[in-house]
């Protein structure tokens, strides 16, 4: 079992609705054995392609390259008039296989429905309690993690999920480590240079599990360079996204998740993508919350994630509800990609879960839409000419082109992309208490 305890910090964001802040709280395919390798391959200097089923070991043999990832789709650029897809992300912050059986629940849900999702793992979920001390923190004590560390048996977990969530397309991504928040040595008081530490280690014990965790050593590898692999992250409740911006685009890093936005076009922030989670429909409720399990039980239940199970199977109807509107106006609308967070945790009965399963079924199975992960986003977004996205971007919330697809995106000329305008100001963490919340 996962040895991981959950923690929980309030905030306040005020824009011009009531919203909600989070930031979070089956069989491997035919992978070879360790011992079974061709061309070994050193840390950081995998070769540019293998041949079908070769595996060249990296570093520990904790990782591999295989080869190009199955099952990914391609990126195409839109035709000139052509409409766009509607694409759809399903994502998870510190994703690892527990006791729950979460993870591996939801990588049968998304293949039942040709859906592709993004997996932000927590580093410290391959690093062993007995190890602890080799995780050493910004601001805080070697050995510290605010979500605790792992066991043999978990670590084996997660390990087998990662391997078939990669072989099925999917993308591992990160939600960093020890999962500090708050002003006392949370991430968002790191510095650029404390977010490299961080992020360095994230990627050390993914890439060392062998080594940190020798009970593993007859494990198979993970079947991709993670040093490739990784390309993007969703920090601690949302916070610290400029610093670490300023230093995951130093590291490779084409994407992040970590912002608050609407749901209209993407475009680079400081030299990548932010594709931020978005404001979203709350039925019955005069504002909207972010697109995340927690904001939703946030504004149903506050910090207790076990509220009143007379209102569980509501508040999940309302959390697919607000999810299936907010698709709706984007499908029928600007077509913007729907951006959706969420935790593998049973929170007021496992009501989201559902929740959310009930909105892939409904959602990745419609015409023209593709539930991709966040890599296969950056891919499209990076794929189209830049004229045709600025275009895109002057469209509002649920705004349909007057002219039609087709003529919209002819060949006119663009006007000023719209953005992401969601005016905020700090939240009030003296005084401990808001109209938002956010979440580990």
């Amino acid at each position: 079992m996962m040895a991981v305890t959950k923690r929980v910090a309030l905030g306040a964001v005020a824009t011009a609705l009531i919203v909600g802040l989070a930031g979070c709280s089956g069989a491997a395919g035919p992978v070879p054995e360790a011992g079974k390798k061709t061309a070994p391959a050193t840390e950081g200097n995998s070769p540019a392609a293998a041949p079908k089923g070769a595996v060249s070991l990296i570093g520990d043999g904790s990782t591999a390259f295989t080869g190009p990832q199955p099952e990914r789709l391609a990126a195409k650029r839109l035709k000139p008039g052509q409409k766009p897809p509607q694409f759809v992300v399903f994502s998870w912050d510190g994703a690892g296989e527990d006791s729950q059986k979460l993870f591996s629940h939801f990588r049968a849900v998304a293949k039942k429905y040709d859906a592709r999702m993004t997996y932000f793992l927590s580093g410290v979920y391959l690093l062993p309690e007995e190890k602890k001390e080799l995780y050493d923190p910004p601001q805080h004590s070697a050995g510290r993690s605010d979500i605790g560390f792992n066991d043999a048996e978990g670590i084996r977990r997660t390990l087998t999920e990662l391997r078939a969530a990669w072989l099925d397309g999917n993308e591992i991504g990160t939600h960093f480590n020890g999962h500090f928040c708050g002003p006392d040595g949370g991430v968002g008081t790191w510095s650029v240079e404390e977010w490299k530490s961080e992020i360095s280690q994230a990627k050390s014990f993914v890439k060392s599990w062998k080594t940190n965790a020798p009970a593993l050593k007859g494990e198979a590898p993970l079947p991709f360079d993670y040093d490739r692999e990784l390309i993007g992250a969703r920090t601690p409740c949302l916070e610290g996204q400029k610093n670490m911006v300023a230093a995951a685009r130093t590291m490779g890093f084409r994407y992040d998740s970590s912002g608050i936005g609407n749901q209209v076009w993407p475009a680079k922030k400081d030299g990548i993508w932010d594709l931020p989670l978005q404001l979203v429909p709350m039925p019955g409720r005069a504002f909207e919350t972010l697109s995340m399990d927690y904001n939703f039980m946030f504004n149903q239940s506050g910090t207790k994630t076990q509220g009143d199970p007379d209102k569980h199977e509501y508040w999940g109807n309302q959390m697919r509800d607000g999810l299936l509107q907010a698709f709706d106006r984007a499908y029928n609308g600007n077509r913007a990609p729907l951006i959706i967070g969420n935790h593998f945790e049973s929170w007021n009965g496992g009501t989201y879960m559902r929740a959310v399963e009930e909105t892939i079924k409904t959602v990745c199975t419609q015409r023209d839409v593709q539930c991709v992960s966040f890599r296969q986003l950056a891919d499209w977004l990076d794929a189209q000419d830049p004229a045709t996205l600025a275009r895109l971007g002057t469209l509002e919330v649920g705004q349909k082109p007057k002219p039609g697809w087709t003529s919209f995106l002819a060949g006119a000329a663009p006007g000023k992309p719209a953005g992401s305008p969601v005016p905020a100001r700090p939240a009030d963490r003296s005084a401990g208490k808001g109209t938002d919340g956010s979440a580990d």
